[in-house]
């Protein structure tokens, strides 16, 4: 999956960019809740899907 379309689906989740980091960029809903989105132009489709499954997106 491209970095950018799995960013897109955490933003449409009310995920915000908290900061970036050197290898990855770490995005925050709420004060609670955080996610590490890898630093690479394509994301391993495995990774990527536990990403959206965690937090209930499709």
């Amino acid at each position: 999956m491209k970095r950018r379309d799995l960013i897109r689906k955490l933003e449409e989740a009310g995920f915000k960019l908290k900061r970036h980091g050197k290898e990855y960029d770490i995005f925050e809903r709420g004060e609670d809740e955080s996610e590490t989105v890898p630093r690479h132009r394509d994301i391993n489709e495995i990774t990527a899907k536990g990403i959206l499954r965690k937090w209930g997106i499709k």
